[in-house]
């Protein structure tokens, strides 16, 4: 597969790779490029600015969520159609989760094939730049660095160091010299960039950061250099590889995702899906942290995804299952609870024992109360527990998990593999709670555990990926199935 690509990666996280991601990908973008964005890792909102940039879906690629043969599958089948693509790494290039580096950006650029551009903090730094490059180069084999960019430069006289003492020392083409920002066009907070949905310039904030990019970087020589790399061996459609495990008996055809925020619903798919089960999946300002990849193996596995809200009061449409994101619902807990009509609903929904799954916004959603800064906003009331907000991150990582507890959507004594990042935690006061999961990696909800049970519902921390787990999308739209003819809940095996 002859495939322009490569990955943007950094020193350390808050090197400057997710501005020369966004900006690149932009400015390739005004050129008339049809760009992939792509990010290593888990990640929501990163992926939201890449797509946003891009002006198409952003698919994550993480080499611990899964196998080299699906990722490598997985981006042949997300690529088609583009002209390249542009990989956002995490963390330092050759960070990973542990001593070996294990799925680390590096990993990520050794499955792919793909040459590697590194965005280096240069704050106080000259000469020291080029012993820093040379160390990089020769870490590790495998890794292509084929180009650097030279990020927080002072003045021309230090940018005038810093380019001829890395041409001196190494034979790495420095591809720019970004100045210091004074003000960062998009804004941060506790989890990343803000929002794209809390912050109305974004189309502006990208135009800014395109508009720096192409001032002080050779966007052309970084184009030439995604069109340089090695060509891939052909691979099969992703979910043609997984369709004995993916695809249910009545699977409705595959539907390209648009960002997972508006979800097809052409006529075609209403007419082959009459009777399919249909999933309400709540996708607003409060909750949308989804994997496209999620929402495209429900449908896969037989499903009709109906969009939903939390902060609107419209009335839902019958659905037979309900999918809950993670999110922000700290940032809008008074629209939340003043929208009693709906989580009131929500509830009910509940209570008639209909097939509920949540990752963290929606566990906290889920919730009888979640408390910040003393204050306390009800919820949907449907769990025993409360939410705190806490300061600092109370769960932050990749988690390995045990299913303990049976359940409609996973199998006991299976090990799920995800990821969680919350600055909330899980307050049981009166009534012990039965949890699904006991971690051998990560926090969850205290004490290793994490996957709250009641009735049908399942609600956890703990975000998954549904071509990583692929057992999660059939159990589901079964469970969604049954409900919708009147079977009990089977037990997930």
């Amino acid at each position: 597969m002859n495939f322009p690509r490569l990955i943007i990666a950094g020193l350390n996280g808050g090197t400057g790779k997710t501005i020369t991601s966004l900006g690149t990908t932009r400015a390739w973008s005004r050129k008339g490029r049809i760009i992939k964005p792509c990010k290593k890792g888990p990640d929501y909102i990163d992926a939201k600015w890449l797509a946003l940039a891009a002006q198409h879906p952003c698919t994550n690629l993480d080499p611990y969520l899964l196998d080299n043969a699906t990722l490598l599958s997985l981006f042949a089948t997300a690529t088609k159609g583009y002209e390249g693509a542009l990989i956002e790494g995490n963390r330092g290039l050759f960070d990973g989760k542990d001593v070996t580096g294990t799925c680390s950006t590096a990993e990520l650029a050794r499955i792919l094939n793909a040459p590697v551009i590194l965005a280096m903090d240069c704050t106080k730094m000259t000469r020291t730049a080029a012993a820093i490059l040379t160390g990089m180069l020769n870490f590790e084999e495998g890794v292509h660095i084929a180009g650097v960019v030279l990020n927080r430069t002072a003045t021309d006289r230090h940018r005038s160091i810093l380019r001829e003492t890395i041409e001196h020392y190494t034979d790495v083409p420095v591809l720019g010299c970004l100045p210091k920002i004074k003000q960062n066009p998009i804004p941060e907070r506790h989890m990343g960039l803000i929002s794209n949905a809390e912050y109305e310039g974004t189309n502006t904030a990208l135009e800014q950061v395109a508009d720096i990019i192409e001032e002080h970087l050779d966007v052309e020589a970084m184009w030439q250099i995604a069109t340089a790399a090695s060509n891939l061996p052909e691979q099969p459609d992703v979910w043609d590889m997984t369709e004995k495990i993916v695809t249910g008996a009545n699977a409705a055809p595959h539907i390209e995702s648009q960002c997972a925020t508006t979800m097809p619903q052409c006529p075609e798919v209403q007419a082959t899906a009459t009777a399919a089960p249909r999933i309400g999946y709540v996708h607003d300002d409060a909750l949308w942290f989804y994997y496209d990849e999620n929402l495209q193996a429900l449908q896969h596995a037989g499903a009709q995804l109906i969009r939903l809200s939390v902060t609107s009061d419209a009335d839902w449409p019958e659905i037979d299952a309900l999918y809950l994101g993670g999110g922000f619902p700290e940032t809008l807990h008074e629209s939340i609870t003043a929208n009693k009509k709906i989580c009131e609903h929500v509830h009910a929904l509940a209570e008639k024992n209909m097939p509920i799954y949540a990752e963290c916004g929606g566990f906290m959603y889920l919730c009888k109360a979640l408390v910040q800064e003393g204050a306390t906003s009800p919820m949907s009331g449907v769990l025993p527990v409360k939410t705190e907000l806490c300061k600092r991150p109370q769960g932050l990582g990749y988690i390995d998990a045990e299913v303990i507890e049976p359940n409609p959507y996973h199998p006991v004594g299976s090990i799920v593999r995800g990821h969680e990042f919350h600055y909330s935690k899980c307050i049981v006061e009166d009534e012990q709670p039965t949890f699904g999961f006991r971690m051998s990696k990560g926090f969850g909800m205290g004490e290793r555990l994490d996957g709250l049970i009641y009735k049908n519902v399942f609600a956890s921390y703990t975000h998954l990926f549904a071509l990583g787990e692929p057992h999660w999308a059939v159990n589901f739209v079964r469970a969604a199935r049954e409900f919708k003819t009147g079977r009990s809940i089977s037990i997930a095996e």
